[in-house]
């Protein structure tokens, strides 16, 4: 399962260590997250989650079969940040790492405003400008825009940003991110700005036509 997840998240940008024993764990070069199983064959995966929180501030995802809410909360108490029960989906787990590592995250740099053509968005001040004209928009509609902005002119994947929205890949909706699309288009009058790549997700035009 380590090595099929391995793979996995390298596929998906990630610099990954694999690691089989808890000895080893507590020995490997630092990591900004930690999946940790708690079946380890050389000691309980709880005390290695405290040696770890004791060590700084990994972010420590428990992954494990133990499913039962006192595992879960024991899981949580010595340190671990999220806890997820086998089996899971890729998606999910994605989901929780991308939300983790949001919480986590120390001294966060400011973004310098992204500016195309006519339309402009600061991310520090939640302001998003069509030839200096403000555009009112919702908490989620800026949340997917700035997820856009952020990568302007590359892909950003459906379930990536109902992972950054709605911190999770099952909305209740199957359409919400095409939703907020279509609402943003519509608001900012601008709809080659946000181009749609047909199975895949969006992007953010470098270069939109004008309107």
């Amino acid at each position: 399962m380590a090595k099929g997840l391995e793979v996995a998240l390298r596929m998906r940008g990630y610099q990954v260590i694999c690691v089989a024993t808890a000895a080893e764990a507590l020995c490997a070069p630092r990591a900004d997250l930690v999946l940790l199983d708690l079946g380890l064959p050389d000691g309980d995966g709880i005390d290695v989650c405290r040696e770890l929180r004791r060590g700084g501030d990994v972010a420590i995802i428990a992954v494990t079969a133990r499913g039962e809410e006192r595992e879960r909360v024991n899981g949580l108490r010595a340190g671990a940040d999220d806890y997820v029960v086998k089996p899971f989906g890729l998606a999910e787990l994605t989901a929780r790492i991308e939300a983790v590592m949001r919480r986590v995250a120390r001294n966060p740099e400011s973004r310098p405003p992204v500016a195309i053509g006519g339309f402009s968005l600061d991310f520090d001040a939640h302001r998003v400008e069509v030839d200096g004209r403000e555009i009112a928009l919702t908490r989620k509609e800026f949340e997917l825009l700035a997820a856009l902005a952020r990568r302007p002119g590359a892909v950003v994947t459906r379930d990536r940003l109902q992972a950054d929205l709605w911190h999770t890949t099952w909305t209740g909706n199957p359409h919400a991110v095409e939703v907020h699309v279509a609402a943003l288009r519509a608001k900012l009058g601008i709809p080659q700005l946000i181009q749609t790549v047909r199975g895949v997700g969006y992007r953010l035009r470098t270069e939109p036509a004008s309107v």
